[in-house]
Parts: C-alpha cells; structure tokens; sequence
C-alpha cells in the first residue's frame, strides 16, 4: 500500500512503558541528533498506563492496550508514522490493524536488519525473562532459524537510570556474553536485546569483530525508509476494525 509523500514528516517513537518525567531524556537520548534526514521530526511519547518491565506476557497485554492509545493520538495529530520503540514489539499489530500510517517495532526491524547483514544472529539481553516474547516473535516472523542463541547477564532493568552508573561491570558482562554466542553459538550479528542497552551499543561495536545491531536506531531507520518509498503496511494483512473505540480508555488516569 503506498503512503502519500511529504516535504515535512513525523514519527512519533513511542515508549511502551509509563517511565518517570526525570528520566525521559534518558529515552529520548536513544536517536542521536542528525540521524534522521532533512525534513523529518522526531516526537517522543510514552505510554500512560498498563505495564512495567514487559517480562511476562500478562504485562505486555496491558501494556499493548495503551500502545495503542498513543499510535492513534499520533495518527490523529498529523504524524506520518509510528515506531514501537522495544524489542518485543508491544502491541504492534494492534497498531498496524488501527492505522493506516506506517507502524514498526524495534524488535522485527532489528531481526530483519540482523538477516541483511549475516546468516545467525545472537540477542544480547539484560535478563532471562524478555527472551521468551522474542523467540515468540521470531517464531511468528518467520525467523527463528536465524536464531543463533539469546543470551542474558541475570540484570534487572532500571527504568530510571537504564545503564547509568553500571557501565564498568555492564558492559563487560555484555562483552563477554556476546563473545560466547560468537564462538560457542556460531553468531555472526549482535543485536541488542533491548532498546534500553542503547549506551552499551558504542562500547560493544568498538570490541566486537561482528555487526551489533541497535534496535532503536533500526526502527526508526526502518520508519524512515517507509516514508521514503512512500509505503505502508498491508491492510489486507492487517484488517481495520468495523468499529472503533478509541475513547475506551479515556477514563484511565495518568501514572504520572
């Protein structure tokens, strides 16, 4: 399906998780400046209610719900497209079945991007419990042959300071799993397990001798090359509803 061109376009990245106000330019920092090109806006939003760490399929369904509430407020102010800024990929279809204008998620743009640039990839990830949502996925994309392994460094996730003030023991026990998954795994490609491991990408990519995939960048990337080839999802893949109710959750208060 294509998608009318504008000189002027936004993507509105979108955060599935309420995350506290201090700590949102933490999120934002995500996207360097310039990365995307002339005549592209980056907006930030977060999601207002339902889960926390998306580590159980219970928390990834609350949070899908409010996902959605802010894909259709960006479709509804004028945006262009819209990226689901984790790497399980909350709620996407959901969103791909409500709009009309492009939706990717981190995680599938990462995976596709993994099988462009080698044969097995490896997920890199903080902790055990986000790895089933990922094979999940691969299985339904189609991918998980690809799949070399998953592997987690037993990491509970902070959403108010991400890798900050961990960076020394972090970083290496990042480095160290990923060079088993390269010489005990058979990984030819990296990819972050988490769009919040952004800060360790650098460090990563500077010691690593194999491709390491940052899955924010890759969504946003994969929005951007939507918007100019002027495409979009298929809707006959992704049905819109006869009906829509998208004041439903109207009545929900903020977290903060």
């Amino acid at each position: 399906m294509n998608h009318p061109r504008r000189n002027s376009r936004r993507i509105r990245v979108i955060t599935p998780v309420p995350v506290p106000p201090a700590a949102h330019p933490l999120f934002t920092a995500q996207i360097p400046d310039g990365f995307v090109g002339p005549g592209i806006t980056l907006e930030f939003a977060f999601a207002r209610e339902g889960g926390f760490f998306l580590d159980s399929y219970y928390d990834s369904a609350l949070a899908s719900v409010f996902v959605l509430e802010a894909a259709q407020q960006a479709e509804a102010e004028g945006c262009d497209a819209v990226c689901v800024c984790t790497m399980t990929d909350t709620g996407l279809e959901a969103v791909r079945s409500r709009l009309k204008i492009p939706a990717v998620g981190a995680g599938m743009s990462s995976f596709l991007l993994a099988c462009a640039l080698g044969e097995h990839f490896s997920i890199i990830t903080l902790w055990d419990r986000w790895i089933p949502p990922y094979k999940k996925n691969l299985r339904q994309y189609g991918l998980l042959e690809r799949l070399a392994s998953a592997r987690h460094i037993n990491t509970h996730p902070n959403l108010e300071a991400l890798l900050t003030g961990k960076e020394e023991v972090v970083f290496a026990a990042l480095e160290q799993a990923a060079r088993q998954a390269i010489e005990e795994d058979g990984a030819d490609v990296i990819v972050l397990g988490s769009t919040t491991m952004y800060q360790s990408h650098h460090y990563l990519s500077q010691r690593l001798a194999v491709p390491v995939v940052n899955p924010a960048l890759a969504g946003v990337q994969a929005c951007e090359n939507l918007l100019n080839l002027s495409l979009t999802h298929s809707k006959t893949c992704y049905a819109a509803p006869e009906f829509n109710n998208d004041a439903l959750l109207s009545a929900v208060p903020s977290r903060f």
